[in-house]
């Protein structure tokens, strides 16, 4: 009895650490805008890439940077996502709201990966997007792609 206790408790610890890991932007994600032309990808890596398939930046451990390699800004824990000077930029919230600078909602990633404008309108989907994924996808749309805007 207490050998099936210890392997539940362990299996229950790797499927914590595999979501955590999930959260941390491991992600593979193809963007689309609103006619579904495919506008970029978010590899299983952090990697972000343009429509052509050219790196455009990455996601890693928080920090957003440009192709280059430089920190661009950072997506905190809590979905706070900032510029490079610490400022904060917007938000994107656990249902996946996301906010302006202001607190001003913007749009919004529904749990299948649309996502729409301030006025419910479709900006475009991120497929293979799952909830855990929402900082990495707020780095792609808040720096490279602002799929909520258009």
């Amino acid at each position: 009895m207490n050998q099936k206790r210890i392997v539940i408790a362990a299996s229950t610890a790797v499927i914590l650490w595999l979501a955590g890991v999930r959260a941390d932007g491991i992600c593979a994600i193809t963007v689309r805008n609103a006619s579904g032309s495919i506008a970029g990808r978010i590899d299983g890596d952090g990697t972000f890439r343009n429509a052509a398939g050219s790196i455009s930046g990455r996601f890693e451990e928080g920090a957003v940077r440009d192709r280059s390699g430089s920190i661009i800004g950072h997506v905190d824990p809590d979905g706070t996502v900032r510029n490079k000077a610490g400022s904060i930029a917007g938000r994107v919230e656990q249902e996946g709201t996301l906010r302006n600078s202001a607190g001003a909602i913007i749009g919004r990633i529904d749990d299948n990966g649309d996502v729409r404008g301030k006025s419910g309108s479709l900006g475009g989907r991120l497929d293979g997007y799952v909830p855990a994924c929402r900082r990495t996808a707020a780095a792609y749309l808040f720096f490279f792609e602002p799929l909520m805007d258009q």
